[in-house]
This record gives C-alpha cells, structure tokens and sequence, in this order.
C-alpha cells in the first residue's frame, strides 16, 4: 500500500511538471516579462514582448521589421521628411538599430490610426526610444493610453534640452 502510495505521488509530481513546460511551452510568443523593466512603470503586469529583426529605418520614430511589419516608436516624436532634424533622427536610428534584433514592448494600446504597431524599442536592454530622446534627436511625446516610460524619456529630455544636445536643441 505505502509502495502505491509514494508511486502515486511521483506519477502526480510529474505530471505537474509536464502541465507546467506545456504552459510555458505554449505561451512563449505570447508574454515575456522583460528583464530590465522599470519599478517605476505604470503597470506592473507582465510585459507584452517579442523579438524582431529591423529590417528598415522610415525617419526617427518609425521602422520596419522582419515580417514586414511598420512599428511607431512609442513616447517620442522625430522629424518628418522635409524638416530640419529628420535625417540625423534617421541616420542615427539606422546606426543604433538596423539589421539587429530587438526587443518590441507593447504599451497599453496595440496599433496606432495607420495600422502601425505602437512599440518601446530595446536593444541589449537599452531602450532606444530614450536614447532618441537624450540625444536630442527626438521630442518626448505621450498620450494617456501609453506611458510606461513617460518619467525616464521626459527626463532625458529635459537634461538634452539643459545641455543643449543634439539636432533638436543644439545651437
């Protein structure tokens, strides 16, 4: 009787292990708790994440990655073609992300009015999106539905525009 017992409980231990690799198994794509995200974040659910491979830079807030998907750097707002920063912002985005894979951070909302994913951008856990921002290449932009990093990128921000960096605020 104790044999069947303990064969029971190892049968059971198993089996929950099982269940569990399933379950991780089955929900990589679909959540990924990013290792560098910040106790300062609006929310503290897990975060909606996934690698991608940049395949093309549009100007400094906008790329293109492997899929063929168009992603809108979330938080920031660079120069349009035709204005005077856009192509620092687009050189300089090129050169930080092109061709690298890179982590894409979903926000509160999924697609922006013209079908483009809405993205905090993170290479080797740096977010790009703030780094555009302390170069003073880009402006801290944000709406109510997307402020994850609003505090680190208005940060930046106000030190770029102290110390007068970049095409958005040099001299």
């Amino acid at each position: 009787m104790k044999i069947a017992f303990e064969q029971n409980k190892s049968i059971i231990a198993g089996l929950f292990v099982l269940v569990l690799l399933a379950a991780a198994w089955f929900s990589r794509d679909q959540i990924a708790v990013f290792p560098g995200q910040n106790e300062n974040a609006v929310s503290n659910a897990p975060v909606r994440a996934k690698e991608a491979i940049v395949t093309k830079v549009i100007d400094g807030d906008t790329i293109v990655v492997s899929g063929g998907d168009h992603v809108r750097l979330l938080g920031i707002d660079a120069d349009e073609k035709g204005y005077p920063c856009h192509n620092a912002g687009r050189l300089r985005l090129e050169e930080l992300i092109l061709g690298k894979t890179v982590l894409l951070e979903a926000d509160s909302e999924d697609l922006d009015q013209y079908g483009r994913q809405l993205r905090y951008i993170f290479l080797d856990s740096e977010n790009i999106n703030q780094k555009m921002v302390a170069e003073g290449l880009a402006i801290a932009r944000f709406y109510p539905e997307n402020q994850k990093y609003k505090n680190e990128i208005v940060a930046a921000e106000t030190k770029a525009i102290e110390s007068k960096t970049g095409c958005k605020w040099g001299k």
